[in-house]
């Protein structure tokens, strides 16, 4: 049954001409980071770089309204990066890209490519309606510190991604919880692609099939399906 997906009406206001794309794949064959999926990323690093010409990534159009989106929920963009500028950086930097799993490696390379935000869920581990909404603060996020499982709640106000059992993203697109990440036994996901303007629909459409591509060429038989949140 399709994964069910609904942006509140209280984020659509706070932040007008917000643009989702969802991509639902089944059977995928995750597995750890190869050949293929580092030189996914390392392509999209140079097609960061060619975009960028020596400016910073929070100079690029699409960041910039990433960080006046984060601005008008409370959050201070210099210090919680959203997850496409944060990527962006790391791609720039001595160090490069993380190389985490195939699935994951796909979508941060669209991502960085792209400069916006993409992240991926286990569906399976997801529980019920996934909803983009205004946090009350009450919800729990269980994440890990020190290496020890913790219970976080957002600020009240705070836009995050939740489902029935709790926040799966806070602010929006910055730290994702480890209960419904990719995993090397992952199968099914859903991948969420966020645009803003000055993207426009196309423009979100050719990053969703050029993750689409990838998908396919690391996981051929997949089943994958693409639409837009309600």
């Amino acid at each position: 049954m399709p994964l069910t997906l609904i942006v509140d009406d209280e984020v659509r206001a706070l932040v007008p001409g917000f643009t989702p794309l969802a991509i639902e794949a089944r059977g995928l064959v995750n597995g750890p980071s190869d050949a293929v999926s580092s030189a996914l990323l390392d392509d999209a690093a140079r097609r960061l770089a060619d975009r960028l010409g020596g400016r910073a990534p929070h100079e690029d159009p699409h960041i910039a309204a990433w960080r006046d989106a984060y601005g008008a929920f409370g959050a201070k963009p210099s210090r919680t990066r959203n997850s496409a500028e944060a990527l962006a950086r790391r791609a720039l930097a001595d160090g490069g890209l993380p190389r985490i799993n195939l699935l994951v490696d796909a979508y941060n390379a669209v991502s960085v490519a792209h400069l916006i935000p993409v992240g991926g869920e286990d569906s399976d581990r997801v529980r019920g309606t996934m909803r983009l909404v205004r946090a009350t603060g009450e919800e729990p996020f269980v994440t890990v510190a020190g290496g020890d499982e913790v219970v976080e709640h957002p600020d009240a106000g705070e836009i995050v991604w939740r489902d029935d059992e709790g926040v799966t993203c806070r602010r929006w697109n910055w730290r994702q919880g480890p209960r419904t990440r990719l995993t090397e036994e992952s199968v099914n996901a859903i991948f969420l692609l966020e645009g803003l303007a000055p993207m426009t629909r196309g423009e979100l459409e050719v990053a969703g099939a050029e993750l689409v591509e990838s998908l396919e060429k690391l996981c051929p038989g997949a089943e994958i399906t693409v639409g837009s949140p309600a």
